[in-house]
C-alpha cells in the first residue's frame, strides 16, 4: 500500500479541476493503482445514493467510476445543496443536518474538520492514491481563514497540489501569478506544478509565455490539455458524462445554454417551430430554477434519432414527444415559477393534446393536485395546487428518503410493456398518496429498497396513460426502459423504429479511455509520477 496523494486546485471555478481527477483516476487505474477521488466539500444539487443510502455528488462519482470502484460518501464529506441566493442543505457523510446560510455554514464548519479527516483517512488506508479536488480557488482571501477544501484540505493530507487554468477565457498567465501571490510562501511551496486547460491551437506559440512564466514562478508546465470539444465534464455542478446521438461526449453546460441549431432550435432555446413530421424524437426537459438530476435524462442524447433539449420558456416547449419534469430541491418554489412563466398552463394544454408527459421526484409532485409543506421544509406556504394531472397529493416530511432501489414497471394500458427489474435510486423528502376516485395505477413497484426486499408501489400514472410520474432516480440509465420509450414514442408518432439499444455503461467506459488518452498525451506523466513519489 502506497498511501500517497495528489491534489488538483484550480485558479478558479470551472477550470477543468474535475475532468483532470477523472482522467488521472483512469490513467493510474490502468498503470496498475488503485486509486480514489476526494473532495471535502462539493455545492451541487446534482446527487447520487450510495449503495448504503448516503447522498454525495455526482462529481466524485463520475471520477469512482473512471477509477474502477463503487462510489461511498467518504469521497465527498460535505454536499451543499442550495436552495436558494443565499442558503444550501447541508449533507454530512451522506446524510443531511438541516439547512444553513452561508453565514451560518461558515460559522460552522470548523466542526466539520474533524468528520473530513476521517474520511480522507479512510480512503488513503484502503487506495493507492488519493486524488484530492480543491473548490473554486485557493486565493479567495476572503475565505482562507478556516478553510476546509482549498489549501487547509493540502496542510491536513501533507498533498502536493497541481494548479489548473483555464486559458481559453483569456488571462491565464495572469490568473495564475496572481493566484500564487496571494497565497501564503509556505502554501506557495505545495504547488508542484502547473496545468494549462482548454487550448486551442498551436502549442508552439505558448513556448515564450511558457519560459516567462517559469522564470517567474519557478513551478514547471506539467501540462497543456487542449479544448476538447466532444469529450467534456462539467467541473463544478453536477459532473457528468453526456452523449448526443452520435456518442459524442461534451459539457453539461453545452446542453443547457446551446441547443441544437437545427430542424428549428436556435441557440441558447430559440424558438422551436418543430411539428410532428419532423424525422426523429423530440424529448423536451422543463428547465426549472432549482432543477436537481437533470443528468437523469442525458443518456438520451446519445440515442441515434433522439433530440434533446431543455427549454424554460413557453415559447421554446412547442409540440414534442415527450416532455418531462425534473427533480428540484425547491418544489414548491419552482411549481410557483411555472406558474409565473405561463408553463403550467402550457403543461395542462399539452396533456389536452395527448402529448406523454412525464416527471421525476419533484417533478412526480407536481404533477398532483397538491402539495403541502406543514413544517415549510422548503417553503413559508403551507400548501400549493398542483397540475392536477394525477390524482395525488404529496405531504412533505423532516426526514429525507435516500435509497438505491430495484423497481418493476407494470403492466398499463397503451403503454409499452416491460418485463425486467430496473434499477435507480430515490432522493426525496416527500409523501405521495393517491387522491382519486378511480382505481389507483402506480407506475412500478419497488422490489428492493437498499439491498432489503419490499413491496412498495411508486408513482402513479393517469387514466388515460398519458401522464405519469415515479420518484426514482436514474431510470433512464436502463438501456432496455429507455430503448423501449423511444420505440413507444416513434410507434406513437409514425416513425420507423430503432433496432436494438446501446449498451450506455459501456460507451461510458469507452469515453473514460478516450478522456484518458488525450490526457496523456498532452501531461508529462513522468512529472505527475515523480511528484507523487512512486
Amino acid at each position: 500500500m502506497l498511501n500517497k496523494n495528489l491534489m488538483i486546485q484550480g485558479t478558479g471555478s470551472h477550470v477543468g479541476k474535475s475532468i483532470l481527477v477523472c482522467a488521472l483516476c483512469r490513467i493510474l487505474r490502468q498503470d496498475g493503482y488503485s486509486v480514489a477521488p476526494f473532495k471535502a466539500q462539493n455545492m451541487s444539487l446534482n446527487s447520487f445514493v450510495t449503495r448504503d443510502g448516503k447522498e454525495m455528488g455526482r462529481a466524485q462519482v463520475v471520477q469512482a467510476e473512471a477509477a474502477g470502484i463503487t462510489p461511498v460518501a467518504e469521497m465527498n464529506p460535505i454536499l451543499l445543496k442550495p436552495t436558494g441566493d443565499a442558503g444550501s442543505q447541508v449533507v454530512v457523510m451522506g446524510k443531511p443536518i438541516g439547512n444553513m446560510t452561508a453565514k451560518e455554514y461558515y460559522q460552522k464548519k470548523n466542526e466539520f474538520v474533524s468528520v473530513i479527516q476521517h474520511a480522507y483517512d479512510t480512503l488513503r488506508n484502503r487506495f493507492d492514491i488519493v486524488l484530492i479536488e480543491g473548490a473554486g480557488s485557493p486565493a479567495e482571501i476572503n475565505l482562507k481563514d478556516g478553510d476546509i477544501v482549498n489549501m487547509g484540505m493540502a496542510r491536513m493530507a501533507s498533498a502536493p497540489v497541481l494548479l489548473v487554468t483555464d486559458i481559453d477565457r483569456g488571462g491565464a498567465f495572469a490568473w495564475i501569478v496572481g493566484t500564487l501571490e496571494l497565497l501564503s510562501a509556505d502554501e506557495r511551496d505545495l504547488v508542484k506544478g502547473i496545468i494549462f486547460n482548454k487550448f486551442r491551437g498551436d502549442k508552439g506559440i505558448l513556448k515564450p509565455g511558457l519560459d516567462m512564466l517559469g522564470e517567474r514562478i519557478k513551478k514547471p508546465v506539467a501540462g497543456v490539455i487542449p479544448y476538447i470539444h466532444d469529450l467534456g465534464i462539467d467541473d463544478e455542478d453536477s459532473v457528468t458524462l453526456e452523449y448526443d446521438r452520435n456518442s459524442k461526449f461534451y459539457q453539461i453546460e453545452d446542453i443547457l445554454k446551446s441547443l441544437p441549431d437545427e430542424e428549428g432550435v436556435k441557440e441558447g432555446g430559440g424558438t422551436w417551430k418543430g411539428n410532428s413530421s419532423n424525422g426523429f424524437i423530440d424529448i423536451a426537459v422543463i428547465k426549472l430554477p432549482r432543477i436537481s438530476n437533470f443528468t437523469d435524462f442525458t443518456t438520451f442524447a446519445h440515442e441515434k434519432g433522439v433530440r434533446l433539449r431543455f427549454v424554460d420558456k413557453v415559447r421554446d416547449i412547442g409540440k414534442p414527444d415527450l416532455l418531462i419534469i425534473p427533480g428540484t430541491k425547491n418544489t414548491i418554489e419552482d411549481l410557483i415559477s411555472l406558474k409565473e412563466r405561463g408553463i403550467f398552463d402550457e403543461i395542462v394544454r399539452l396533456s389536452r393534446d395527448r402529448i406523454l408527459i412525464m416527471g421525476i421526484c419533484g417533478g412526480y409532485q407536481m404533477l398532483g393536485c397538491q402539495i403541502n409543506d406543514p413544517y415549510h421544509i422548503e417553503s413559508s406556504k403551507s400548501s400549493i395546487q398542483g397540475l392536477g394531472l394525477l390524482n395525488t397529493i404529496t405531504t412533505f416530511a423532516r426526514e429525507k428518503q435516500t435509497y438505491q432501489v430495484r423497481i418493476q414497471i407494470l403492466e398499463h394500458m397503451g403503454l409499452f410493456h416491460m418485463d425486467g427489474e430496473l434499477t435507480g435510486y430515490e432522493i426525496h423528502m416527500g409523501e405521495t398518496i393517491y387522491h382519486g376516485h378511480n382505481a389507483f395505477k402506480p407506475f412500478g413497484k419497488i422490489i428492493e429498497r437498499a439491498g432489503k426486499a419490499v413491496d412498495i408501489m411508486d408513482g402513479c400514472v393517469s387514466d388515460n396513460g398519458n401522464v405519469l410520474g415515479t420518484y426514482i432516480h436514474g431510470i433512464f440509465d436502463n438501456d432496455e426502459f429507455r430503448s423501449k420509450l423511444i420505440h413507444y414514442l416513434e410507434m406513437k408518432k409514425g416513425l420507423r423504429t430503432s433496432a436494438g439499444y446501446r449498451d450506455f455503461k459501456n460507451i461510458k467506459e469507452q469515453k473514460y479511455d478516450e478522456l484518458a488518452g488525450i490526457v496523456r498525451r498532452n501531461i508529462h506523466m513522468d512529472m505527475i509520477y515523480e511528484i507523487l513519489q512512486v
